[in-house]
């Protein structure tokens, strides 16, 4: 506190910005943790209910309980492409569709995720060159304070020499979590974009298997059977 009421200038504009930024940052850092601990927990519980569910409309149903999963987000655009095409029964007729809605989907959810990362990426490259900054001003200060003393003296350097240590400790007070969170949501960020496209395979081959069950052999028996399946399957 004695050094607060000592302080430069400078060093109270540079301790005031890097408050400011680490604010934000923690306010990323925590709002990140929950969004990505809810796609995580909602993203699990989706796809257990998609393996199990029979019927897309039940599947559908149920994604809207998961809107945080970015699963549900695929799972939602792929089935209204579907309903587009089809009607919402029947094999698809044009597959090719389905997999640039999953494609687009994907895209989206991961982008979401990643929103606000460049803003922490930013803070926690920039804060210690502004706390060099306060750093380098405190230097120059107590060079100043040493000519106009005209002496080689503690009480002429000190307080200059105090701005610029308390900058440089602000600068990696404020970077450091930044650089520590902003790795591990890139990493939570892959895991989910990883698990978004083994699902969007999952859920496209789902809907290719259609037609080849659909498709008949050389005895009509097959081709009756394959139909029954049909009807009573996924795409019911």
């Amino acid at each position: 506190m004695d050094m607060m009421n000592t302080i430069s200038p400078i060093a109270l504009f540079v301790l005031g910005v890097l408050a400011l930024a680490s604010l934000y940052s923690w306010m990323v850092i925590f709002g990140k943790m929950g969004s990505f601990g809810k796609a995580t927990n909602e993203s699990r519980k989706f796809i257990r209910a998609f393996r199990k569910a029979s019927r897309l409309n039940e599947i559908s149903a149920l994604a809207e309980n998961y809107k945080a999963s970015p699963l549900a987000q695929v799972f939602e655009e792929v089935y209204e492409t579907y309903k587009r095409q089809t009607g919402g029964s029947g094999p698809p007729r044009n597959i090719t569709a389905l997999e640039r809605s999953a494609q687009t989907a994907a895209s989206e959810s991961v982008t979401n995720l990643e929103r606000r990362m460049t803003w922490l990426a930013t803070i926690a490259a920039t804060s210690p060159f502004v706390g060099l900054f306060g750093t380098v001003m405190g230097v120059v200060e107590a060079f100043h304070g040493l000519g106009t003393a005209g002496a080689a003296t503690l009480r002429a350097v000190a307080p200059g020499m105090a701005d610029a240590l308390i900058t440089t400790a602000a600068g990696l007070f404020v970077a450091v979590p930044a650089v520590v969170a902003y790795n591990q949501f890139a990493a939570r960020i892959r895991v989910l974009a990883a698990a978004t496209d083994d699902f969007c395979r999952e859920l496209l081959n789902s809907f290719d298997e259609i037609p080849d069950r659909a498709v008949g052999g050389p005895q009509r028996g097959a081709a009756v059977e394959a139909t029954q399946e049909l009807e009573r399957g996924f795409f019911k």
